[in-house]
């Protein structure tokens, strides 16, 4: 952190004194600046915050922002991050990585702090691609995806980053994208705001190694055909005059033409669904990045939080039995001497 005394509600106040070293262009630079003016805006202070990542273009994050922060090791951001949230439930944690860093090795981990609601906020670079090992495919590139690694295509159904977090009982899923500052401000206002795990997917580009991945979908002059806001409590309409919405037929999220159905059968959102099922079929509407694309928070609900259920089992357990003692822990139970 700078010595140099600035004023908290500026973005300069959270922005460190290193040189940001990503590639010119990349989609990074964008979900840095949201989060730091981000920051600017909430009534949380230096002290109080961390970034954990663990590796590759997105795990730079931590040296970027003017708080505590630790660049861990593939993958296993979610598990430092989550012993940190239990040993110290003030703090203001948020966990960056990329769809190779989260998604592959790091998979596990990341299912499970969303499955324990651990209170985190996590921010899931999704560019299709591995980008700083140099453009190999990743666990959310498309079949047929010619890369280094898969010069013949690749041949791996890709994850559906927010089908996932939803079957692993996030209470809090969303997407947004790069290009969009103020959608990206208020998704990541949210999340942060939520108690428990948070997950969010970014849309970002890597104008290196996947240049124009999701033009087809978040560039402004096709975002009112290709982009669907979703908004509590209201239908699931878009389109450039709302001429398209959505309905839920035998299980499934449908797009129609408005003027082909009766409103009452239009799909109103409930992010607060417990159930999520709806939430569910919206996350699988899109089957690729040339069909109509949901955006926004996809489920929102509460649960317990990990981290205090966890201290709270430490304040029951001292109160019966007092302090406990690690030694005695450790020589506790079945164990033996080898001779």
């Amino acid at each position: 952190m700078t010595d140099v005394q600035l004023d908290p509600t500026k973005r300069g106040y959270w922005t460190s004194d290193q040189e940001v070293r990503w590639c010119p262009g990349c989609g990074d630079y964008g979900i840095l600046a949201a989060v730091q003016f981000l920051h600017a805006e909430l009534d949380v202070k230096r002290e109080d915050t961390v970034f954990v990542s663990g590796i590759g273009c997105a795990a730079r994050f931590p040296y970027y922002m003017s708080t505590y922060g630790m660049h861990t090791i593939h993958g296993r951001s979610p598990a430092i991050a989550t012993g940190l949230a239990v040993s110290r439930p003030d703090l203001n944690i948020w966990v960056v990585g990329g769809d190779g860093d989260m998604l592959s090795i790091g998979g596990n981990h990341l299912i499970h702090a969303l499955r324990r609601n651990v209170n985190l906020t996590i921010l899931l670079f999704n560019n299709q691609i591995y980008g700083l090992t140099k453009g190999q495919y990743s666990p959310t590139s498309e079949v047929g995806k010619v890369t280094k690694s898969t010069p013949m295509g690749s041949i791996d159904r890709p994850f559906n980053p927010i089908s996932l977090a939803l079957g692993a009982g996030a209470t809090f899923v969303a997407r947004t994208h790069d290009l969009d500052r103020k959608h990206m401000t208020e998704v990541f206002r949210r999340a942060h705001e939520h108690k428990g795990a948070s997950l969010v997917e970014i849309y970002q580009n890597c104008n290196v190694f996947n240049d124009g991945a999701y033009d087809s979908i978040t560039k402004r002059d096709v975002r009112d055909e290709m982009m669907i806001d979703l908004v509590h409590g209201e239908p699931v309409l878009f389109g450039a005059e709302r001429q398209r919405g959505v309905v839920m037929r035998d299980g499934r999220a449908e797009i129609v033409e408005i003027a082909d159905v009766d409103e009452s059968e239009l799909l109103v959102h409930d992010q607060a669904d417990a159930q999520s099922v709806a939430s569910m079929a919206l996350s699988m509407l899109a089957s690729d990045n040339y069909t109509p694309t949901p955006f926004g928070i996809f489920r929102s609900v509460d649960a317990p939080e990990y981290s205090e259920a966890v201290n709270q089992q430490i304040l029951l357990a001292n109160d019966r039995q007092g302090p406990g003692d690690l030694k005695d822990l450790l020589r506790s139970g079945a164990t033996w001497t080898v001779s």
